[in-house]
């Protein structure tokens, strides 16, 4: 999935802010913020709203925009991604000491605006939303709150689960495992019909016996060939930051 991103254009031209406009929607994922007419307005607008992307034309003014980028690095952080329009290539220079990430020439070509958006979605990370590291069960009016980091494990029992802990308690919830597995964060991994397993307490990988050893309790737990692909993953994430042996 592609990352959501948010835009503004400076620009007084209402025809030139549509065309734009129609030629972003096309991807699905740009939504607007408020426009702007200058770069006055433009300074405002973006560090109320923040868009993720800026289009501002320099046909006219070209030295206040550009002015108004300076700007942009005394009051935000995280400067967003800004494309130049202009009818001919006078500014461009000036756009990339400036940082522009494209400088799209009027009229528009859409095959060029195409490859700059591309680019721009695939340099850009996905933005994805933290799920909560408190985990409710709910049974009737009880209400039992787990820090998930606490959590070594879940296993499967008929039609509740099983929360085994890191200090040795048990809490059981009257849902099945597939009730958790879209709720956890992404950390926890679906490795049997029974078990999900916090990936932060795996200490080993055994193909041959097909389990999964956790660090706390000398557990050993078992994955199945139709969550092969997931423990291979498992297998790749915790090979990154670990030194080789020698066999």
């Amino acid at each position: 999935m592609n990352s959501e991103f948010t835009y503004t254009i400076i620009d007084s031209d209402a025809t030139s802010n549509l065309q734009l406009q129609h030629h972003l929607e096309e991807y699905g994922n740009f939504s607007a913020t408020p426009f702007a007419k200058n770069n006055i307005e433009g300074l405002d607008v973006i560090l109320k709203y923040t868009p993720d992307v800026v289009l501002v034309n320099l046909n006219e003014h070209a030295l206040e925009h550009f002015q108004m980028v300076t700007y942009l690095h005394q009051y935000l952080t995280e400067i967003p991604v800004i494309i130049g329009l202009a009818k001919t290539k006078n500014h461009a220079y000036d756009a990339i000491k400036h940082g522009f990430f494209d400088y799209w020439l009027q009229p528009y070509n859409e095959f060029d605006i195409r490859k700059s958006l591309l680019r721009l979605i695939k340099q850009t990370p996905v933005k994805e939303t933290s799920a909560p590291e408190t985990l409710c069960l709910k049974s009737y009016k009880d209400f039992q709150y787990l820090n998930t980091d606490d959590i070594l494990y879940l296993r499967a029992d008929n039609n509740a689960t099983d929360f085994f802990m890191k200090d040795g308690t048990i809490n059981s919830a009257f849902k099945t495992l597939k009730t958790f597995e879209n709720q956890l964060p992404k950390r926890f991994l679906r490795i049997h019909q029974s078990y999900i397993v916090n990936t932060k307490y795996v200490s080993r990988i055994n193909y041959g016996k097909a389990i999964c050893a956790i660090k706390l309790g000398n557990v050993q737990l078992p994955f199945s060939k139709s969550y092969k692909l997931n423990v291979d993953e498992l297998k790749k994430t915790l090979s990154k930051n670990t030194i080789a042996g020698l066999n």
